[in-house]
């Protein structure tokens, strides 16, 4: 089993002057209009819990006003909780000193934000090393910290130019870099991309993704776009009026949703970019033989609209699906695959008339 790096339990916020004195109504049945229309206090989020994996993308996802911006700005405390815990490594963020929760921030978690949150005033470099500033580095580690980061996000050249000079893009790689700068554990990303055109947000994604495979951060990234949950997310939680409706893989969800509310989310889903080959394979008979030997191999994990360009490639109609040690699992058919990219994949894998 992974290992969890933050732990949300039983998490409420009410928001109003007597919300810790409500949370035992909500607790109890009360709804969000019953509780405004009787207590003029606003249901924010309700029976939160989440165990966030080590080193992983961890997704939350929702419409506007569903809860997700709320829940991570309890991550590290910027919001109050009105009942809970917020584990990180086991310890309760909401439980900490004033100064604890300070050298939480500086040290151990960094923020991006959808609107950039720049120093307007200061140059790319000096907003990229502000981090490594309140955190009481030396200038030329500052300079040094910031210079290296400002290359990795494809900035260099920049280094002296101020925010209004660059494109919307081009400040979220500033904004980006800013937070990798301070090396902490934890990066908390709110809609960072949301305000950006679609091929430079499309941009930023891999330019995310690219970085997560080498530093293994620990990501929390709120979205309210399923394509991009299911692009960046290791693990989704979906939020409705401050509830997690469903929470698993990208494939978990969209295989198997929870009601016809993730449904209406999941139903124009490119399949072929989510569901993996093992789950659409033709399993070996219970004697080991494999059922066809194809000569093209294919990794367990991968995602079918890759599978079937590789199987194209080949030529071949057929292959052999593979566990990371080469043990064969199974065989994948292009008529099965293709079946599986547009029909609904039962819980047991194929559907009867797949093949």
């Amino acid at each position: 089993m992974a290992e969890v790096a933050i732990q949300i339990r039983n998490l409420y916020k009410i928001f109003g002057p007597d919300d810790k004195a409500l949370v035992a109504k909500v607790r109890d049945g009360m709804t969000k209009t019953e509780l405004l229309n009787e207590h003029s206090h606003v249901l924010g989020l309700k029976d939160i819990n989440i165990d966030m994996p080590a080193g992983a993308i961890q997704v939350v996802m929702g419409l506007s006003g569903s809860g997700k911006s709320t829940l991570i700005r309890h991550i590290n405390r910027l919001i109050e909780p009105s009942a809970g815990e917020v584990l990180i490594g086991g310890e309760d963020v909401v439980a900490m000193s004033t100064r604890r929760l300070r050298e939480l921030r500086r040290h151990e978690i960094s923020m991006v934000f959808q609107r950039f949150g720049l120093l307007p005033h200061k140059t790319v470099i000096d907003n990229v090393a502000y981090g490594l500033k309140v955190m009481g580095k030396s200038a030329a580690e500052q300079r040094a910290g910031a210079t290296r980061w400002i290359d990795r996000v494809g900035l260099k050249g920049y280094e002296d130019n101020y925010p209004a000079q660059l494109s919307g893009g081009m400040q979220q790689r500033v904004g980006l870099a800013r937070a990798l700068a301070t090396d902490a554990d934890v990066l908390l990303m709110d809609e960072a991309f949301s305000a950006l055109d679609p091929l430079i947000r499309t941009d930023m994604q891999m330019v995310l993704l690219d970085l997560q495979q080498e530093l293994k951060k620990t990501i929390v990234f709120i979205t309210h776009d399923l394509d991009e949950a299911l692009r960046l997310g290791d693990r989704i939680a979906i939020l409705r009026d401050g509830e997690i409706v469903q929470q698993g893989t990208g494939q978990e969800i969209v295989l198997n949703p929870a009601d016809d509310y993730i449904s209406s989310f999941v139903r124009e889903v490119n399949r072929g970019r989510v569901i993996q080959v093992e789950t659409v394979m033709e399993k070996l008979p219970a004697d080991g033989a494999p059922l066809e030997d194809g000569s093209l191999s294919i990794r367990k994990g991968t995602i079918l609209e890759e599978a079937a360009r590789r199987m194209s490639a080949h030529g071949g109609i057929n292959a052999r699906v593979e566990d990371q040690a080469g043990k064969p699992l199974g065989t994948l058919t292009m008529r099965g695959l293709m079946a599986a990219m547009v029909t609904p994949v039962g819980k047991d894998g194929l559907q009867s008339d797949m093949l």
